[in-house]
């Protein structure tokens, strides 16, 4: 079972006063079965930049996908367990199910040779914190170990992520509409 993610919303009442919207676990929670342990909890979305904040209360019911909507954002917080759960049974199946449940079938860039099977590309700014735990940034040419708090700017480059450890890693993303045109 994923650990809840207690998601604040703050805006304006009606009277124009800051007040908390809401308070609760988010609950938008997607696993992979052939990753036990594996849990994408998404936070909010935007959907244009600069994004809309006043009068919205909810954007979960915006269509789930891995890279954020075109001109917009999306928040979420994953957590992966350690590798060595699932590395010896996961087959390309697994990981196109995986995408397609994700709402992000043309993201992976699985094949044979890939340095790991979860490997994906998106035309996105992410910003990436690690929040708790250790992981492993793989990339098409090397490997890029990286410690809680420590942070990665992608930019629209092919990877993936590897949880060598033996306890699960939480990253936060913050992923933003990009353009891989130079």
């Amino acid at each position: 079972m994923p650990k809840p993610i207690r998601r604040i919303v703050a805006g304006e009442d009606d009277n124009g006063k800051a007040v908390a919207l809401s308070d609760g676990p988010s609950p938008d929670i997607r696993e992979d079965p052939a990753r036990p342990g594996y849990a994408a909890t998404r936070i909010w979305v935007t959907e244009t930049t600069p994004a809309k904040v006043r009068g919205i209360r909810e954007t979960l019911h915006l269509p789930h996908t891995i890279e954020p909507p075109k001109d917009g954002s999306v928040c979420r917080v994953v957590e992966f367990p350690p590798d060595k759960v699932w590395n010896n049974s996961v087959n390309e199946s697994d990981v196109a199910n995986f995408f397609k449940r994700m709402g992000s079938p043309n993201l992976s860039t699985y094949n044979q040779g890939s340095p790991h099977p979860y490997m994906e590309k998106s035309d996105s700014l992410d910003f990436c914190y690690i929040q708790e735990g250790e992981i492993t940034l793989i990339l098409d040419k090397e490997e890029v170990g990286l410690n809680e708090g420590d942070t990665v700017v992608l930019l629209g480059a092919n990877h993936s992520w590897s949880n060598r450890s033996n306890m699960p890693c939480t990253v936060f993303f913050s992923k933003h509409d990009g353009s891989l045109k130079k």
